[in-house]
């Protein structure tokens, strides 16, 4: 007979039952000259000694600002060191990082400043096509909260800094003190399928060991340098990176501010990392860098692949070229802090190429139908779940999202469809409900639509992701018009929607149409909507 889908993962190593702060210092005790922080762009490197001693002003100086425990600090930049400062500082205070997208423009800023109640704001000047000075002039008025701004490399850095002098050491200790690893810490904004994101808030013990089980399963150590190419906006980049180092002692390398294939395979022949990050478009971009064969890879160990599947000759060549034989697939979401679930360094090809591993450390995982939500047999598709630690806190002042995705019994539900194979290894086959995922970014198409809405112009509209050679998936929107209204086409709904949602959200087709196909019981018919517009277009 068949087992049940359901697995829980080792239990040998114990949780740590510290917060975050307090963990960065043990460490930083331990193993205070070995480098802490490399950031290759502005030339800074700290040990861990004097990293900590740094992040200490920082959090000194956000107490003479008057942040309190429980209070919002929202962080709005690209990687960089100061990221990284803020990050830890806020925890040693009690602070709640609030995580902003950098692509986000100012109807996302709006939403998040005000949804978190965010007090003060640490922000880049500019990124990219970014203006964040601009940007933040313009939503300030709305964001009823915000009492400071903090631009990264201006006076206002220095003047955050100096602050310190105005808070003792024994005050920044109190306040550590008062703390306990079960408080929330940090809130990072997932898209919604309402039209706006949710904030799933999470503690430092959901982070912390997440982050420590995570580079635990690749044997991360003080000897190791982890290149962090990904984004510290995600979970991927501040705890599977940073927290992964931080709780081992191990060199966090900052390649460049975004990604950059190039920039990245440079810091790791330069730093000599043993190991780097990223989503397998990401590799697949270094591997096909021109230069590829002039870096020297040969210190690589290992690393982490996720975000999506794994393709099996991007794996070979990580292994082969990279030098990476010891390189895991992690898979999870925002909302369980995030991994669930991980291959094993002594994984063979097949487990790390058609699976996403194995049930993490302390936490259970079911495969359940649906609908009825009884547990499936190996084999057969479900619905993905998983308890433990690891599971968030809840979405920020939002009960009824939280109830909806975490049931009575502690399971946080993923919507993700996923088979448990015999041997507890799983894949995801699908999503049960029709979110997109663009590059890596999970898009959700209500958000859109509900901005589509706003437009004089349009009477509805639908979204839908279609293939998509280089993102995966691309945005398409189907809409109709309003009565003796002028169709428009895919450059001016991207003209509408520019600088006001994030580029990766901006639909790439547009299709009018004077009615959608529909179920018979008034339903949209999205499956229709993609196979038609994937003929219509010529996609594969």
């Amino acid at each position: 007979m068949t087992s049940p889908s359901y697995d829980a993962g080792p239990t040998d190593t114990p949780i740590l039952e510290d917060t975050i702060g307090a963990d960065f210092e043990r460490t930083a005790a331990r193993h205070p000259d070995v480098e802490a922080l490399v950031d290759v762009a502005q030339g800074l490197r700290y040990t861990y000694a004097e990293l900590n001693a740094e992040v200490d002003v920082v959090a000194r100086g956000l107490m003479a600002m008057g942040i309190e425990k429980g209070d919002r600090v929202g962080i709005w930049a690209p990687n960089c060191a100061q990221w990284t400062l803020a990050q830890y500082a806020a925890a040693k205070v009690g602070a709640i990082l609030v995580n902003i997208n950098p692509a986000y423009r100012t109807h996302e800023l709006a939403y998040v400043l005000n949804q978190s109640g965010t007090r003060l704001l640490i922000a880049a000047t500019s990124f990219k096509t970014s203006d964040y000075v601009a940007m933040v002039a313009e939503v300030r008025a709305e964001a009823s909260g915000l009492t400071d701004v903090v631009f990264i490399g201006t006076a206002d850095w220095d003047r955050l800094r100096d602050g310190a002098s105005e808070v003792p050491a024994d005050a920044l200790a109190d306040r550590m003190a008062s703390l306990a690893n079960t408080d929330p810490i940090n809130i990072q904004y997932t898209s919604g399928t309402t039209g706006f994101p949710k904030g799933a808030t999470l503690s430092h013990r959901n982070i912390l060991n997440n982050g420590y089980f995570t580079t635990e399963l690749i044997r991360l150590g003080p000897d190791d340098r982890l290149c962090i190419p990904v984004p510290f906006y995600h979970c991927f980049g501040m705890v599977m990176g940073n927290l992964g180092c931080t709780s081992h002692g191990t060199t966090m390398v900052i390649p460049a501010p975004g990604f950059d294939p190039g920039l990245t395979l440079k810091a790791v022949a330069d730093e000599r990392c043993t190991g780097v990050y990223g989503v397998p478009t990401m590799f697949i971009a270094m591997q096909n860098h021109p230069d590829f064969a002039q870096y020297d890879l040969s210190e690589l160990r290992t690393g982490i692949m996720a975000g999506s599947v794994c393709p099996v000759e991007v794996m070979k060549h990580c292994v082969n070229d990279m030098h990476m034989s010891e390189v895991a697939i992690a898979y999870g979401m925002t909302e369980t802090s995030p991994v669930s679930c991980q291959t094993r360094v002594d994984d063979d090809l097949e487990r790390r190429t058609a699976s996403i591993g194995r049930a993490h450390p302390h936490v259970e995982i079911k495969i359940v139908d649906p609908e009825t939500g009884e547990t499936v047999p190996r084999g057969e598709p479900g619905e993905f779940c998983t308890r433990g630690y690891s599971v968030m806190l809840g979405y920020w002042n939002d009960d009824e999202k939280t109830a909806q995705a975490i049931d009575s019994e502690g399971w946080m539900h993923t919507g993700d469809l996923a088979v448990m194979r015999e041997d507890g290894y799983c894949n995801i086959v699908g999503r049960i409900k029709d979110m997109v995922i663009r590059g890596g970014e999970n898009v959700y198409p209500r958000e859109i639509e509900e901005f589509l809405y706003t437009h004089p112009d349009i009477e509805d509209a639908q979204v839908i992701g279609v293939p998509d050679a280089k993102y995966g998936e691309e945005i398409c929107a189907w809409i109709r018009m309003k009565p003796e209204r002028t169709p428009l086409d895919a450059a001016a709904v991207r003209e509408f929607a520019d600088g006001r949602l994030a580029h990766y959200k901006i639909p790439r087709y547009v299709h009018v149409v004077d009615e959608f196909p529909m179920t018979v019981t008034g339903k949209v018919r999205k499956v229709e909507m993609r196979e038609r517009t994937v003929e219509i277009l010529g996609l594969s």
